[in-house]
Protein backbone atom coordinates (compact mmCIF):
# COMPACT_ATOMS: atom_id res chain seq x y z
CA UNK A 1 0.00 0.00 0.00
CA UNK A 2 1.35 3.44 -0.95
CA UNK A 3 2.27 5.70 1.95
CA UNK A 4 -0.01 8.74 1.84
CA UNK A 5 1.78 12.05 2.24
CA UNK A 6 -0.46 14.64 3.92
CA UNK A 7 0.53 18.28 4.20
CA UNK A 8 -0.06 20.04 7.49
CA UNK A 9 1.41 23.37 8.61
CA UNK A 10 3.98 24.45 5.97
CA UNK A 11 4.33 20.98 4.49
CA UNK A 12 4.87 17.39 5.59
CA UNK A 13 6.46 15.85 8.68
CA UNK A 14 6.83 12.19 9.63
CA UNK A 15 8.97 9.76 11.59
CA UNK A 16 12.31 8.94 9.99
CA UNK A 17 12.39 5.45 8.42
CA UNK A 18 8.68 4.91 9.16
CA UNK A 19 7.06 7.37 6.77
CA UNK A 20 9.94 9.77 6.23
CA UNK A 21 12.06 7.84 3.73
CA UNK A 22 14.18 8.82 0.75
CA UNK A 23 11.55 7.46 -1.61
CA UNK A 24 8.80 9.51 0.00
CA UNK A 25 10.95 12.65 0.04
CA UNK A 26 11.51 12.15 -3.69
CA UNK A 27 7.75 11.74 -4.24
CA UNK A 28 7.14 14.94 -2.27
CA UNK A 29 9.73 16.81 -4.34
CA UNK A 30 8.07 15.60 -7.53
CA UNK A 31 4.75 16.99 -6.30
CA UNK A 32 6.46 20.34 -5.71
CA UNK A 33 8.04 20.20 -9.17
CA UNK A 34 4.66 19.36 -10.74
CA UNK A 35 3.13 22.39 -9.01
CA UNK A 36 5.58 24.72 -10.75
CA UNK A 37 5.60 22.82 -14.05
CA UNK A 38 1.85 23.43 -14.19
CA UNK A 39 2.66 27.14 -13.98
CA UNK A 40 5.20 26.90 -16.85
CA UNK A 41 8.07 27.58 -14.43
CA UNK A 42 10.46 24.95 -15.80
CA UNK A 43 14.01 26.28 -15.80
CA UNK A 44 13.41 28.62 -12.86
CA UNK A 45 15.41 28.53 -9.64
CA UNK A 46 14.50 26.67 -6.42
CA UNK A 47 16.33 27.18 -3.11
CA UNK A 48 16.83 24.10 -0.92
CA UNK A 49 18.18 24.10 2.63
CA UNK A 50 18.18 21.83 5.65
CA UNK A 51 18.64 21.53 9.41
CA UNK A 52 20.88 19.46 11.70
CA UNK A 53 18.57 16.49 12.18
CA UNK A 54 19.60 12.97 11.25
CA UNK A 55 20.59 12.76 7.54
CA UNK A 56 18.95 16.09 6.67
CA UNK A 57 21.72 16.94 4.21
CA UNK A 58 21.12 13.63 2.40
CA UNK A 59 17.36 14.15 2.23
CA UNK A 60 18.00 17.67 0.89
CA UNK A 61 20.22 16.30 -1.89
CA UNK A 62 17.55 13.72 -2.76
CA UNK A 63 15.04 16.56 -3.19
CA UNK A 64 17.58 18.55 -5.21
CA UNK A 65 18.12 15.61 -7.59
CA UNK A 66 14.39 15.48 -8.29
CA UNK A 67 14.07 19.22 -8.90
CA UNK A 68 17.09 19.11 -11.22
CA UNK A 69 15.63 16.08 -12.99
CA UNK A 70 12.54 18.15 -13.73
CA UNK A 71 14.54 20.97 -15.28
CA UNK A 72 14.81 23.39 -12.35
CA UNK A 73 18.04 25.06 -11.25
CA UNK A 74 18.65 24.34 -7.58
CA UNK A 75 20.51 26.60 -5.18
CA UNK A 76 21.44 24.19 -2.38
CA UNK A 77 22.83 25.63 0.85
CA UNK A 78 26.38 24.50 1.58
CA UNK A 79 25.58 23.63 5.19
CA UNK A 80 22.80 23.43 7.76
CA UNK A 81 21.00 26.77 7.58
CA UNK A 82 18.40 28.55 9.75
CA UNK A 83 14.91 28.51 8.25
CA UNK A 84 14.70 32.34 8.09
CA UNK A 85 17.97 32.44 6.14
CA UNK A 86 16.65 29.84 3.68
CA UNK A 87 13.45 31.87 3.30
CA UNK A 88 15.44 35.10 2.81
CA UNK A 89 17.48 33.37 0.10
CA UNK A 90 14.43 32.56 -2.05
CA UNK A 91 13.77 36.14 -3.26
CA UNK A 92 17.45 37.00 -2.92
CA UNK A 93 18.29 34.32 -5.49
CA UNK A 94 15.30 35.19 -7.66
CA UNK A 95 13.82 31.74 -7.06
CA UNK A 96 10.16 30.79 -7.55
CA UNK A 97 10.05 28.74 -4.36
CA UNK A 98 11.96 26.89 -1.71
CA UNK A 99 12.24 23.53 0.03
CA UNK A 100 13.45 23.21 3.60
CA UNK A 101 14.29 19.81 5.07
CA UNK A 102 13.41 20.29 8.74
CA UNK A 103 10.99 19.12 11.39
CA UNK A 104 11.43 22.36 13.33
CA UNK A 105 10.50 21.69 16.99
CA UNK A 106 9.25 18.08 16.53
CA UNK A 107 10.68 15.14 18.53
CA UNK A 108 14.15 13.80 17.58
CA UNK A 109 12.84 10.93 15.46
CA UNK A 110 11.02 13.17 12.97
CA UNK A 111 12.00 15.09 9.90
CA UNK A 112 10.05 17.27 7.50
CA UNK A 113 9.60 18.83 4.08
CA UNK A 114 8.63 22.52 4.27
CA UNK A 115 7.82 24.57 1.18
CA UNK A 116 8.03 28.31 0.52
CA UNK A 117 6.70 30.65 -2.17
CA UNK A 118 8.63 33.19 -4.25
CA UNK A 119 8.58 35.69 -1.36
CA UNK A 120 10.14 33.18 1.03
CA UNK A 121 6.88 33.00 2.96
CA UNK A 122 4.46 30.21 3.79
CA UNK A 123 2.32 28.94 0.93
CA UNK A 124 -1.42 29.50 1.54
CA UNK A 125 -3.49 26.41 2.47
CA UNK A 126 -5.32 26.04 -0.86
CA UNK A 127 -2.00 25.89 -2.73
CA UNK A 128 -0.53 23.48 -0.18
CA UNK A 129 -3.46 21.20 -0.96
CA UNK A 130 -2.69 21.57 -4.64
CA UNK A 131 0.94 20.50 -4.11
CA UNK A 132 -0.23 17.55 -2.01
CA UNK A 133 -2.62 16.46 -4.78
CA UNK A 134 0.25 16.46 -7.32
CA UNK A 135 2.44 14.04 -5.33
CA UNK A 136 2.70 10.78 -7.32
CA UNK A 137 1.67 7.50 -5.74
CA UNK A 138 4.90 5.74 -6.66
CA UNK A 139 8.45 6.33 -7.87
CA UNK A 140 7.69 5.54 -11.50
CA UNK A 141 6.45 9.10 -11.97
CA UNK A 142 9.47 10.64 -10.22
CA UNK A 143 12.15 12.19 -12.43
CA UNK A 144 15.62 12.68 -11.03
CA UNK A 145 19.16 13.47 -12.09
CA UNK A 146 22.17 12.21 -10.15
CA UNK A 147 23.83 14.78 -7.93
CA UNK A 148 27.11 14.43 -9.78
CA UNK A 149 25.54 15.08 -13.18
CA UNK A 150 23.41 17.95 -11.86
CA UNK A 151 26.44 19.59 -10.24
CA UNK A 152 28.43 19.25 -13.46
CA UNK A 153 25.60 20.86 -15.45
CA UNK A 154 25.11 23.65 -12.89
CA UNK A 155 21.57 22.45 -12.25
CA UNK A 156 22.57 22.07 -8.60
CA UNK A 157 24.68 24.96 -7.30
CA UNK A 158 26.07 24.94 -3.76
CA UNK A 159 26.00 28.41 -2.21
CA UNK A 160 26.62 30.17 1.09
CA UNK A 161 23.42 32.06 2.02
CA UNK A 162 24.80 33.66 5.16
CA UNK A 163 26.60 36.84 3.95
CA UNK A 164 23.59 38.32 2.14
CA UNK A 165 21.30 37.63 5.10
CA UNK A 166 23.84 39.06 7.54
CA UNK A 167 24.20 42.25 5.49
CA UNK A 168 20.40 42.65 5.45
CA UNK A 169 19.81 42.32 9.19
CA UNK A 170 22.64 44.72 10.02
CA UNK A 171 20.61 47.40 8.23
CA UNK A 172 17.60 46.71 10.46
CA UNK A 173 19.21 46.77 13.91
CA UNK A 174 21.88 49.00 15.45
CA UNK A 175 24.36 46.17 15.99
CA UNK A 176 27.10 48.50 17.19
CA UNK A 177 24.92 49.77 20.04
CA UNK A 178 24.39 46.17 21.23
CA UNK A 179 28.12 45.43 20.88
CA UNK A 180 28.92 48.47 23.04
CA UNK A 181 26.23 47.82 25.67
CA UNK A 182 28.30 45.38 27.72
CA UNK A 183 25.47 42.89 28.08
CA UNK A 184 26.02 39.30 29.10
CA UNK A 185 23.80 37.10 26.94
CA UNK A 186 23.20 33.37 27.20
CA UNK A 187 22.12 31.82 23.89
CA UNK A 188 20.50 28.39 23.61
CA UNK A 189 20.15 27.27 19.96
CA UNK A 190 18.84 23.87 21.16
CA UNK A 191 21.47 21.84 19.25
CA UNK A 192 20.14 23.37 16.05
CA UNK A 193 20.71 25.75 13.18
CA UNK A 194 20.96 28.89 15.30
CA UNK A 195 24.31 27.84 16.78
CA UNK A 196 27.05 30.41 16.27
CA UNK A 197 24.89 33.15 14.79
CA UNK A 198 24.74 35.52 17.77
CA UNK A 199 28.43 34.90 18.48
CA UNK A 200 29.27 35.91 14.90
CA UNK A 201 26.96 38.93 14.83
CA UNK A 202 27.79 40.26 18.30
CA UNK A 203 31.29 38.96 18.94
CA UNK A 204 34.27 41.24 19.44
CA UNK A 205 32.61 43.99 21.46
CA UNK A 206 31.93 44.67 25.13
CA UNK A 207 28.88 42.41 25.04
CA UNK A 208 29.59 38.79 25.99
CA UNK A 209 27.87 35.82 24.33
CA UNK A 210 27.70 32.47 26.12
CA UNK A 211 26.32 29.64 23.98
CA UNK A 212 25.04 26.30 25.23
CA UNK A 213 23.71 23.30 23.27
CA UNK A 214 25.57 24.65 20.24
CA UNK A 215 26.89 21.48 18.57
CA UNK A 216 25.06 19.07 16.29
CA UNK A 217 23.24 16.38 18.26
CA UNK A 218 20.05 15.01 16.63
CA UNK A 219 19.03 13.41 19.94
CA UNK A 220 18.57 16.84 21.58
CA UNK A 221 19.92 15.94 25.05
CA UNK A 222 18.59 17.77 28.12
CA UNK A 223 15.25 18.48 26.43
CA UNK A 224 12.27 16.54 25.12
CA UNK A 225 12.37 18.35 21.79
CA UNK A 226 13.94 21.57 20.45
CA UNK A 227 10.93 23.74 21.27
CA UNK A 228 11.53 26.96 23.26
CA UNK A 229 9.14 26.22 26.13
CA UNK A 230 9.57 24.59 29.53
CA UNK A 231 10.92 22.09 30.48
CA UNK A 232 13.11 22.17 27.35
CA UNK A 233 14.60 25.54 28.32
CA UNK A 234 15.26 24.80 32.01
CA UNK A 235 19.01 24.26 31.51
CA UNK A 236 19.23 27.63 29.77
CA UNK A 237 17.32 29.37 32.55
CA UNK A 238 19.63 27.86 35.19
CA UNK A 239 22.69 28.85 33.16
CA UNK A 240 21.45 32.44 32.97
CA UNK A 241 21.38 32.65 36.76
CA UNK A 242 24.71 30.81 37.20
CA UNK A 243 26.47 33.15 34.76
CA UNK A 244 24.76 36.26 36.17
CA UNK A 245 23.57 37.05 32.64
CA UNK A 246 21.20 39.81 31.59
CA UNK A 247 19.01 37.73 29.29
CA UNK A 248 18.54 34.27 27.79
CA UNK A 249 17.86 34.04 24.05
CA UNK A 250 16.45 30.72 22.84
CA UNK A 251 15.85 29.45 19.32
CA UNK A 252 14.11 26.25 18.28
CA UNK A 253 15.88 23.62 16.18
CA UNK A 254 15.59 25.45 12.86
CA UNK A 255 15.89 28.95 14.40
CA UNK A 256 12.64 30.37 13.09
CA UNK A 257 11.12 30.68 16.56
CA UNK A 258 12.50 32.39 19.63
CA UNK A 259 11.97 32.40 23.36
CA UNK A 260 13.38 34.50 26.21
CA UNK A 261 14.40 34.16 29.80
CA UNK A 262 14.87 37.11 32.14
CA UNK A 263 17.89 37.97 34.28
CA UNK A 264 16.36 36.06 37.21
CA UNK A 265 16.03 32.79 35.28
CA UNK A 266 12.29 33.20 34.75
CA UNK A 267 10.71 32.28 31.43
CA UNK A 268 9.30 35.19 29.43
CA UNK A 269 6.60 33.35 27.53
CA UNK A 270 5.89 33.76 23.82
CA UNK A 271 2.78 35.89 24.31
CA UNK A 272 4.75 38.31 26.48
CA UNK A 273 7.59 38.42 23.94
CA UNK A 274 5.11 39.17 21.12
CA UNK A 275 3.57 42.02 23.13
CA UNK A 276 7.01 43.39 24.05
CA UNK A 277 8.15 43.35 20.42
CA UNK A 278 4.96 45.15 19.39
CA UNK A 279 5.58 47.71 22.17
CA UNK A 280 9.17 48.10 20.90
CA UNK A 281 8.04 49.02 17.40
CA UNK A 282 5.12 51.19 18.47
CA UNK A 283 6.60 53.03 21.44
CA UNK A 284 10.38 52.85 21.18
CA UNK A 285 10.81 53.02 17.39
CA UNK A 286 7.63 55.05 16.87
CA UNK A 287 6.59 52.98 13.85
CA UNK A 288 3.00 52.33 12.82
CA UNK A 289 1.23 49.60 10.93
CA UNK A 290 -1.15 46.68 11.41
CA UNK A 291 -0.41 43.83 13.80
CA UNK A 292 -1.27 40.35 12.52
CA UNK A 293 -1.80 37.67 15.15
CA UNK A 294 -3.22 34.17 15.26
CA UNK A 295 -6.26 33.57 17.42
CA UNK A 296 -4.09 31.53 19.79
CA UNK A 297 -1.96 34.47 20.84
CA UNK A 298 -2.30 37.33 23.25
CA UNK A 299 -5.13 39.80 23.74
CA UNK A 300 -2.47 42.24 25.00
CA UNK A 301 -1.98 43.06 21.32
CA UNK A 302 -5.60 44.18 21.03
CA UNK A 303 -5.03 46.60 23.90
CA UNK A 304 -1.81 47.90 22.36
CA UNK A 305 -3.63 48.32 19.05
CA UNK A 306 -6.19 50.59 20.71
CA UNK A 307 -3.56 52.53 22.66
CA UNK A 308 -1.50 53.27 19.56
CA UNK A 309 -4.38 53.43 17.10
CA UNK A 310 -3.23 50.60 14.83
CA UNK A 311 -5.42 47.76 13.49
CA UNK A 312 -5.02 44.24 14.86
CA UNK A 313 -5.91 41.46 12.42
CA UNK A 314 -6.63 37.94 13.70
CA UNK A 315 -6.03 34.80 11.62
CA UNK A 316 -6.15 31.04 11.96
CA UNK A 317 -3.21 29.26 13.60
CA UNK A 318 -0.05 28.93 11.52
CA UNK A 319 2.13 31.13 9.36
CA UNK A 320 0.36 29.84 6.28
CA UNK A 321 -2.35 32.30 7.42
CA UNK A 322 -0.11 34.96 8.95
CA UNK A 323 2.31 35.44 6.04
CA UNK A 324 -0.29 36.17 3.33
CA UNK A 325 -2.17 38.53 5.66
CA UNK A 326 1.04 40.39 6.53
CA UNK A 327 1.75 40.96 2.85
CA UNK A 328 -1.83 41.98 2.15
CA UNK A 329 -1.88 44.57 4.96
CA UNK A 330 1.80 45.65 4.95
CA UNK A 331 1.84 44.66 8.61
CA UNK A 332 4.36 46.03 11.08
CA UNK A 333 4.70 42.68 12.85
CA UNK A 334 3.02 39.30 12.68
CA UNK A 335 3.25 36.34 14.98
CA UNK A 336 1.87 33.27 16.62
CA UNK A 337 1.66 31.70 20.06
CA UNK A 338 4.52 29.26 19.45
CA UNK A 339 7.14 32.01 19.35
CA UNK A 340 7.31 32.75 15.64
CA UNK A 341 7.45 36.45 14.71
CA UNK A 342 7.89 38.18 11.34
CA UNK A 343 8.65 41.83 10.63
CA UNK A 344 7.92 44.43 7.98
CA UNK A 345 10.75 45.06 5.55
CA UNK A 346 11.94 41.46 5.90
CA UNK A 347 10.71 38.18 4.44
CA UNK A 348 7.17 37.24 5.61
CA UNK A 349 8.58 34.40 7.67
CA UNK A 350 9.31 33.69 11.32
CA UNK A 351 12.83 34.72 12.24
CA UNK A 352 14.26 33.77 15.62
CA UNK A 353 17.58 35.48 14.92
CA UNK A 354 16.14 38.86 13.99
CA UNK A 355 13.53 38.56 16.75
CA UNK A 356 16.30 38.07 19.29
CA UNK A 357 18.24 41.06 17.94
CA UNK A 358 15.17 43.29 18.12
CA UNK A 359 14.64 42.20 21.74
CA UNK A 360 18.26 43.09 22.55
CA UNK A 361 17.78 46.45 20.83
CA UNK A 362 14.73 47.05 23.03
CA UNK A 363 16.86 46.37 26.11
CA UNK A 364 19.64 48.69 24.92
CA UNK A 365 17.37 51.58 23.87
CA UNK A 366 15.41 51.52 27.12
CA UNK A 367 18.26 50.53 29.44
CA UNK A 368 15.94 47.94 30.96
CA UNK A 369 16.34 44.27 31.74
CA UNK A 370 13.62 41.78 30.72
CA UNK A 371 11.82 41.74 34.08
CA UNK A 372 11.70 45.55 34.05
CA UNK A 373 10.36 45.57 30.50
CA UNK A 374 7.57 43.20 31.52
CA UNK A 375 6.67 45.53 34.37
CA UNK A 376 6.41 48.46 31.92
CA UNK A 377 4.27 46.36 29.57
CA UNK A 378 1.88 45.29 32.33
CA UNK A 379 1.55 48.89 33.49
CA UNK A 380 0.22 49.67 30.00
CA UNK A 381 -1.99 46.63 29.30
CA UNK A 382 -2.52 44.98 32.67
CA UNK A 383 -1.02 41.71 33.82
CA UNK A 384 -1.84 38.71 31.60
CA UNK A 385 -1.14 35.08 32.43
CA UNK A 386 -0.82 32.20 29.98
CA UNK A 387 -0.26 28.46 29.93
CA UNK A 388 -0.74 25.53 27.61
CA UNK A 389 -1.08 21.76 27.86
CA UNK A 390 -0.44 19.35 24.96
CA UNK A 391 -1.97 15.89 25.29
CA UNK A 392 -1.75 12.92 22.93
CA UNK A 393 -5.06 11.29 22.10
CA UNK A 394 -6.33 8.10 20.53
CA UNK A 395 -9.67 7.20 19.04
CA UNK A 396 -12.01 9.05 16.75
CA UNK A 397 -11.17 12.74 16.30
CA UNK A 398 -14.67 13.63 15.05
CA UNK A 399 -16.28 12.29 18.24
CA UNK A 400 -14.07 14.60 20.26
CA UNK A 401 -15.01 17.54 18.03
CA UNK A 402 -18.71 16.72 18.44
CA UNK A 403 -18.24 16.55 22.20
CA UNK A 404 -16.60 19.98 22.31
CA UNK A 405 -19.35 21.50 20.17
CA UNK A 406 -22.09 20.19 22.44
CA UNK A 407 -20.35 21.05 25.74
CA UNK A 408 -21.77 24.60 25.84
CA UNK A 409 -20.16 25.60 29.18
CA UNK A 410 -21.52 28.67 30.98
CA UNK A 411 -18.30 29.17 32.93
CA UNK A 412 -14.70 28.02 32.48
CA UNK A 413 -12.30 28.24 35.39
CA UNK A 414 -14.91 30.21 37.29
CA UNK A 415 -15.17 32.90 34.59
CA UNK A 416 -18.26 33.43 32.45
CA UNK A 417 -18.06 32.40 28.81
CA UNK A 418 -18.88 35.35 26.55
CA UNK A 419 -18.63 33.67 23.15
CA UNK A 420 -17.23 30.87 20.99
CA UNK A 421 -14.97 31.33 17.95
CA UNK A 422 -14.59 28.29 15.68
CA UNK A 423 -12.35 29.88 13.02
CA UNK A 424 -9.55 27.46 13.86
CA UNK A 425 -10.30 25.13 16.74
CA UNK A 426 -12.60 26.13 19.58
CA UNK A 427 -11.85 29.44 21.27
CA UNK A 428 -14.04 30.24 24.27
CA UNK A 429 -13.91 33.96 25.06
CA UNK A 430 -14.09 34.78 28.76
CA UNK A 431 -15.56 37.72 30.65
CA UNK A 432 -12.17 39.20 31.63
CA UNK A 433 -11.02 39.46 28.01
CA UNK A 434 -9.12 36.19 28.32
CA UNK A 435 -9.78 32.98 26.47
CA UNK A 436 -9.51 29.20 26.34
CA UNK A 437 -8.55 27.54 23.04
CA UNK A 438 -8.89 23.83 22.26
CA UNK A 439 -7.23 22.86 19.01
CA UNK A 440 -6.00 19.72 17.28
CA UNK A 441 -2.40 19.75 16.02
CA UNK A 442 -2.05 19.73 12.25
CA UNK A 443 1.01 17.48 12.32
CA UNK A 444 0.60 15.10 15.30
CA UNK A 445 -2.22 13.28 17.18
CA UNK A 446 -2.19 15.94 19.88
CA UNK A 447 -4.88 18.13 21.44
CA UNK A 448 -3.57 21.52 22.51
CA UNK A 449 -5.34 23.37 25.31
CA UNK A 450 -4.26 27.01 25.76
CA UNK A 451 -5.48 29.86 27.88
CA UNK A 452 -4.81 33.50 28.71
CA UNK A 453 -6.42 35.40 31.56
CA UNK A 454 -5.93 38.46 33.73
CA UNK A 455 -6.51 36.26 36.81
CA UNK A 456 -3.32 34.38 37.68
CA UNK A 457 -5.17 32.16 40.15
CA UNK A 458 -7.58 30.98 37.41
CA UNK A 459 -5.02 29.65 34.91
CA UNK A 460 -4.91 26.05 36.08
CA UNK A 461 -8.66 25.90 36.63
CA UNK A 462 -9.23 27.12 33.06
CA UNK A 463 -6.86 24.50 31.67
CA UNK A 464 -8.47 21.76 33.76
CA UNK A 465 -11.90 22.70 32.43
CA UNK A 466 -10.45 22.77 28.93
CA UNK A 467 -9.15 19.23 29.25
CA UNK A 468 -12.56 18.13 30.53
CA UNK A 469 -14.35 19.80 27.61
CA UNK A 470 -11.90 18.10 25.21
CA UNK A 471 -12.72 14.72 26.78
CA UNK A 472 -9.23 14.22 28.22
CA UNK A 473 -10.19 14.30 31.89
Amino acid sequence: MTYKIVFGTDGWRAQIAEGYTFDNVRRCAQGFANYYLDQNKKGEAIVIGYDKRFASEDFAMAAAEVMAGNGFRVFLTDGATPTPVISFSVPQQGAVGGINITASHNPPGDNGFKVRDENGGAIPPKYLKRIESLIPDDLQAVKKMSAQEALEKDLIVLFDPNPAYMESIKKKVDIQAILDAGLKIVVDPMWGNGAGWFTEILGGGKTEIIEIHNTRNPLFPEMKRPEPIQPNIDVGLRTTVEKNADVLLIMDGDADRCGMGDENGMFVNQLQVFALLAYYFLEVRQERGPIVKTLSTTSMLDILGKLYNVPVVETGVGFKYVAPKMMETDALIGGEESGGYAFRGHVPERDGILGGLYFLDLMVRTGKKPSELLKILFEKVGAHFYDRIDTRFTGDKQKRIDGILTANPETIGGLKVSGLNTTDGFKFNLEDGGWLLIRFSGTEPIIRVYCETTHEDCVQAILKDGLRIAGIE
